[in-house]
């Protein structure tokens, strides 16, 4: 595989603009109201590689919320922190042939998540945060992911405001069932804590400092830790289109409703977009079709 290095500017810039065409395919997101703002004609991406090179185009200057990419980051903060027995024994690592906010399959799972890249694997996973609430979990999350990767994330106040005003009832639902099952004690708590860390903001710049935590092979998180993470991404980081892309891509991938999309590319680097126009599972679409394009070009 030819390594990200080598990609020149040109060819980057070529595959952005194709890109972009397709996100005219796609709709922002509309269930938080600061979310419904973003416009379709944002794109950025960053790419970081192994050497500590990079590159940005697009719309850099953008701030946008992580959403859901910050599951994967909260599964390594727990593996770190508790190890793989205690994370693994309240959530599952199967992929979701469902919504990322799907009670059904939750119910006929018998309350056990299917995976931590899905809302109900996440919110268990967000009860297990250490702090006495969820500002303190947040905080706590926040910091230790600043200090590894070198990123400047902050909590989003006013989106965190929006995301309550535009109350989800299936979180709630889905909440309240873990706890009836046994995997939650208090669901307020819970639910509060993942959408603090949904709330998570910074640039696409940010996104691949992030990213180099899963990439390569350094003394800031467990070798193994990093392969279970990657492997869930890559299995269920794109919820039901996971394995869709996993053949066409074939690279680790989360994505987020913000327009989020971040992909590793193991031993070599990261590649981090943000373009709001989502297809029908809820993946940015145009950031996807830039991945993949970049994608055919490691391949040479």
């Amino acid at each position: 595989m030819i390594g990200l290095k080598t990609l020149t500017s040109k060819e980057l810039l070529v595959w952005m603009q194709q890109a972009k065409t397709k996100a005219y395919q796609g709709q922002v997101a509309n269930r938080i109201p600061q979310l419904a703002v973003a416009s379709r004609e944002w794109f950025a991406v960053h790419i970081w590689d192994k050497t500590g090179q990079s590159v940005s185009l697009g719309d850099t200057a953008c701030i946008f919320s992580l959403m859901s990419v910050i599951k994967p980051f909260l599964l390594l903060y727990l593996l770190e922190h508790l190890g793989a027995t205690t994370v693994f024994h309240l959530v599952g690592v199967e992929p979701s042939d469902a919504g990322f906010n799907s009670l059904e399959q939750l119910i006929a799972d018998s309350g056990r998540p299917r995976n931590p890249m899905i809302n109900s694997g996440a919110i268990t996973l967000a009860s297990m945060l250490p702090g006495r609430n969820a500002s303190d979990r947040c905080q706590r999350l926040c910091q230790w992911l600043n200090q590894l990767a070198g990123c400047k994330l902050e909590l989003d106040r006013d989106l965190l405001a929006s995301v309550r005003l535009g109350t989800s009832h299936a979180n709630q639902a889905i909440a309240q069932y873990l706890a009836t099952c046994g995997y939650l004690k208090n669901p307020e708590i819970a639910l509060d804590t993942y959408e603090h860390i949904c709330c998570l903001s910074g640039r696409v710049e940010d996104l691949a400092l992030l990213g180099k935590l899963l990439a390569c092979e350094s003394g800031w998180v467990r070798p193994e830790h990093q392969y279970s993470v990657n492997a869930l991404m890559l299995t269920c980081g794109l919820y039901e289109a996971s394995s869709h892309f996993a053949q066409r891509i074939g690279l680790p991938m989360k994505s987020g409703i913000s327009g989020t999309l971040l992909a590793i590319v193991p031993g070599q680097g990261a590649i981090a977009c943000y373009s709001p126009a989502l297809d029908r599972v809820g993946n940015p679409i145009a950031a996807l079709a830039f991945v993949e394009a970049l994608s055919q070009g490691l391949a040479g």
